[in-house]
């Protein structure tokens, strides 16, 4: 097909034009128009400039690959459904904790039509925020009262605003960690108003450096779960019981950031012990917060639970009404705790149904993908490392199995290929080979698994 030349400005197409050309119909109707009409007039105004400068070899066709890119690269910015196969179940970067159709079909007449979010519908009149949740949420974390924000950030942030402003915060130095997003914990409680005393040494805290910190300008002693990373050879810190009884002798309030935070043991399952958040109310913490999207399994929160009379002082803080949750985080909780406290997490909650099925059953799972392919060379079933992810114990692997690519496929290009498809599967590169990990992908993607791999690897 002869090639159309575009030599002088006047020999570009308008937008409009360029809009309606065959080639982009599907491209362009899948964006609003607004949207696509701006990526158009980019896409011309830089091949107008290209031109200015003296390039030779633009032609329409180039112009129209070039707008085709950007109209499809712009859709896939969209959230969108991807399939996990990274081997990480909690998964910052893909949503954290996935959520069940079931949760969802239970809450949709609540949250799609209007509520009872603060309505009081016994007495008729404005009704408090979250009472259900609230209450389902100390109740299975055995603390006097607790409250719910939109983020375990903004939980500690309002934590310290309310209770330590202005005032001192005593936190170990091997604790100030940095989240994701480049996040840090002590850039985060500066904002608060606190005035952070950091004690010990990166690897090194005592009771001593505590106690010796302690003047009459200190409002609180400061707890953070290293989460997301671990120390290993001369290391000690001071454990949240003997932090507690410090609190108590100097009458200051101890907070327990568990950061992930949980609520059933991990060792069955997992194979290692995760702090629970019942066990710190029952060592004493006086507010204990932790995440909703982790391995809570809900939607994404900061929760924070401990002493009534503290609580209440958060809730009263004019910062807290800038950082409170909407009907639909409610609704994802309130169900979530009820599944909890009546012990169905493992079946109910997809994170944990997902985090209990078997090795063996994970090695049928990926046999019979391999079937749907035809068992092609080049491709294998072997056993893997799966995480749970979302800053819980890094260094703690969950046996798993993949489907695993020898050297004859390149793993950049399997994984870019992967990502193209629709749902994109997202898989990882470890030792230079391929890998999909089956641990948090849903059997009823397994179809859907296969077509992507046999795309590709044609």
């Amino acid at each position: 097909m002869a090639r159309t030349s575009i030599t002088t400005l006047r020999d570009f197409p308008s937008v409009e034009e360029l809009l309606q050309k065959s080639i982009l119909q599907k491209a362009v109707g899948a964006l609003p128009r607004q949207v696509a009409s701006n990526l158009v007039k980019d896409v011309v105004a830089s091949f107008k400039m290209a031109l200015k400068e003296g390039a030779t070899d633009i032609t329409l066709e180039k112009i129209l690959q070039d707008i085709k890119s950007r109209l499809i690269q712009a859709k896939r910015q969209e959230i969108q459904r991807v399939i996990n196969a990274s081997g990480i179940a909690v998964h910052t970067n893909l949503g954290r904790a996935p959520l069940s159709d079931a949760l969802f079909e239970a809450i949709k007449k609540t949250v799609q039509g209007y509520g009872n979010i603060e309505f009081d519908i016994e007495r008729g009149v404005r009704g408090k925020r979250g009472v259900a949740c609230e209450r389902y949420l100390a109740l299975l974390a055995g603390a006097e009262s607790a409250t719910v924000v939109n983020n375990c950030a903004a939980a500690l942030f309002v934590i310290l605003n309310s209770l330590a402003n202005r005032k001192r915060v005593i936190v170990s130095r091997g604790e100030l960690v940095q989240i994701g997003g480049g996040f840090r914990i002590p850039d985060i409680l500066k904002r608060s108003g606190a005035r952070l005393e950091e004690v010990g040494t990166t690897n090194v805290t005592t009771l001593a450096d505590y106690e010796n910190a302690i003047n009459d300008k200190t409002a609180l002693l400061l707890k953070v779960h290293k989460s997301n990373f671990v120390q290993a050879g001369f290391t000690e810190e001071v454990p949240l019981k003997k932090l507690v009884a410090l609190g108590r002798r100097h009458g200051l309030p101890v907070v327990n950031d568990l950061g992930s935070g949980v609520f059933v043991s991990t060792k069955e399952m997992l194979g290692y012990s995760e702090p629970t958040v019942q066990q710190s109310v029952r060592t004493g913490a006086d507010l204990t917060c932790f995440s909703g999207d982790k391995m809570l399994g809900g939607m994404q929160a900061g929760l924070i639970v401990g002493r009534a009379e503290l609580v209440a002082r958060i809730k009263k803080n004019p910062v807290f009404r800038t950082i409170r949750v909407d009907k639909v985080v409610f609704a994802v909780l309130e169900k979530m705790l009820t599944l909890y406290l009546d012990g169905n997490h493992v079946s109910d909650i997809k994170l944990w149904s997902l985090l209990s099925v078997p090795v063996g059953e994970l090695r049928k799972r990926a046999e019979s993908v391999l079937d749907r392919l035809g068992n092609p060379s080049g491709i294998t079933v072997c056993s893997t490392r799966a995480f749970v992810g979302g800053g819980a114990l890094p260094e703690s692997a969950i046996p798993s199995v993949g489907l695993v690519f020898s050297g004859k496929f390149k793993p950049g290009r399997l994984d870019k290929g992967l990502r193209a498809f629709d749902p994109p599967v997202i898989g990882r590169i470890e030792d230079d080979r391929f890998i999909l990990d089956l641990k948090a992908v849903d059997v009823e993607d397994l179809h859907t698994l296969a077509r992507a791999i046999k795309k590709v690897i044609k």
